[in-house]
């Protein structure tokens, strides 16, 4: 997938990843190299890199703690205090060993410090390989509001080894899934019905579609990189998705939602708005809500949470002159961007989702 050595943003996998990555070590001569991890990666991945890759020099271990709830600027002032103590300098390698956490943290991390250091991303979910992995998107949470503080700034290149995947609970699986079947709806049916039926103990038809979601993903990020309009359509179900983990994030009598549990339930949502909207088809509206309750199981929410969970809305990156603009979907794999939904069906959209 990738050409040269030097094209930013390029995604890797398996065994060629591993020699263009020894490559672009040696073609930079990194004065420092950093590791950033979480404490789930630094006991389960961070041996098999090292057993990957023989460093010329031994890079310092960051490790930060893990879950969504610490991707903040507190986190990000940790390591950048950690960065100048230990002599980082511009000329220095960050390295983000995790999931989707650590490489939106990482990177913003590395983004930011000294005005910019060269980074790059090895994903270790699954979420982090087909969603967080292109595209060059960093950043962190402020408060409970998902993403609010970051910047586009693309990674030396990307690593993708699905041998990482077995180090993770089942969960976490199901919820890279959640952004895989995303692809699907907007993409196109032939990788919808692919997609759902999908057999994760099945090795070689699940890498491949782990790579068919990736190049989705990368085909749709290259036509539209600044997030106009195409791009947009990579945040179908997130519009409620993120408030509803944002959510569940700050409520104390909930239980924290993985961002693919929460966007699982956004998509149900965004679904039902769209066939009462534009159409979309109450077949293909079943299918879609029959596969994510097959993975995902059903959240409880109350009318106070439904209510707050709108207020919310308003945090969402896609608004525009105080507008909330909601990416809906005519039919599988033709969307409409910037769309306005009242108050009332997204009510009617909870009601869908609760009695299905």
């Amino acid at each position: 997938m990738g050409k040269a050595l030097n094209e930013k943003g390029q995604v890797y996998r398996n065994r060629n990843a591993w020699k263009v990555f020894s490559g672009i070590i040696k073609e930079m001569k990194p004065s420092k190299i950093f590791i950033i991890t979480d404490e789930n990666t630094h006991t389960h991945c961070l041996d098999y890199l090292f057993e990957k890759e023989k460093f010329k020099i031994t890079p310092e271990i960051i490790i930060i703690p893990e879950g969504e709830i610490h991707k903040n600027i507190s986190t990000c002032v940790k390591v950048w205090e950690t960065l100048s103590e230990k002599g980082a300098d511009r000329n220095s390698l960050i390295i983000n060993l995790g999931g989707g956490v650590v490489t939106d943290l990482g990177g913003f991390v590395a983004s930011t410090f000294k005005r910019g250091l060269p980074f790059i991303n090895i994903p270790t979910s699954l979420l982090g390989m087909v969603d967080a992995s292109v595209g060059g998107k960093n950043g962190v949470d402020l408060g409970p509001i998902k993403n609010q503080i970051g910047v586009i700034n693309l990674p030396e290149m990307v690593l993708i080894d699905t041998e990482f995947l077995n180090t993770l609970p089942k969960e976490h699986i199901t919820s890279g899934l959640a952004e895989m079947l995303k692809h699907g709806i907007i993409y196109s049916k032939e990788y919808w019905e692919r997609v759902k039926n999908i057999d994760v103990c099945n090795k070689l038809e699940f890498e491949v579609l782990i790579w068919d979601s990736i190049e989705i993903k990368k085909e749709i990020v290259a036509l539209d990189p600044s997030e106009k309009k195409l791009r947009k359509t990579l945040n179908y179900g997130h519009t409620l998705g993120h408030a509803i983990e944002s959510y569940f994030l700050e409520s104390p009598d909930k239980k924290i939602l993985l961002h693919g549990e929460a966007v699982a339930a956004g998509i149900v949502l965004a679904t039902f708005i769209s066939m009462e909207t534009y159409g979309f088809s109450k077949q293909s509206l079943r299918d879609i809500s029959k596969t994510i309750f097959k993975y995902f199981p059903k959240q409880t929410f109350s009318k106070k949470d439904i209510e707050a969970i709108i207020k919310l809305l308003v945090f969402d990156k896609k608004n525009r002159n105080g507008q909330v603009l909601f990416v809906l979907m005519e039919d599988i794999g033709q969307h409409r961007t910037d769309c306005i939904v009242s108050n009332e069906l997204i009510y009617s959209a909870f009601d869908y989702y609760k009695n299905f």
